[in-house]
């Protein structure tokens, strides 16, 4: 009787020691989060702009020049998204499209990621200031790193496409006489 006393003072004492241990999950993260800041990704946990998601996701964002801001398009795995969308490649669909056609350097490079992403990667979202990836880091750094050059690629190949030049327009606002 004394040795199961011991043994369950024991188990009570060492249970706190394993909350603390670093799950499974979060020894994959931590590594590929560092090697994604070390490329010069900013990683955000947000609510992503997909309907029915209200907990925060992953966002791995490459940013855009300054003066050099990009296209605003919002791209969703066809698994998520509405089939009333329209299909663009592999199973990807736009939710917001482009105004202009992307040039063709950016429409290959483009094309090239989308299929190329694992499967919980669920929005690739474009807006003046930045191109972000939306996924729930199933993939190692290693794995990871190897997006790293062709997310720069897209980047650079958007980068001075925005929709407008200069500052937003509000309503009744014309666009810039060329």
């Amino acid at each position: 009787m004394v040795w199961l006393v011991i043994l369950v003072a024991l188990l009570l004492m060492i249970s706190p020691v394993m909350w603390l241990k670093p799950s499974v999950r979060q020894r994959r993260i931590v590594p590929l989060r560092n090697a994604a800041a070390k490329a010069g990704v900013k990683v955000v946990l947000e609510k992503p702009p997909l309907h029915g998601v209200e907990t925060a996701m992953p966002g791995y964002r490459w940013t855009y020049p300054g003066d050099a801001p990009g296209p605003r398009f919002l791209l969703v795995r066809a698994s998520e998204a509405s089939d009333v969308l329209k299909p663009y490649v592999a199973d990807w669909r736009w939710r917001v499209e482009p105004l202009r056609p992307l040039p063709e350097a950016a429409r290959n490079a483009l094309e090239a990621i989308l299929t190329r992403l694992p499967q919980d990667a669920l929005v690739l979202e474009s807006g003046e200031s930045a191109i972000t990836l939306w996924w729930w880091e199933s993939q190692t750094a290693e794995r990871f790193l190897t997006y790293i050059e062709d997310f720069r690629q897209l980047r650079d190949s958007l980068a001075g496409h925005a929709e407008h030049v200069g500052g937003r327009r509000g309503f009744g606002e014309s666009a810039p006489r060329d």
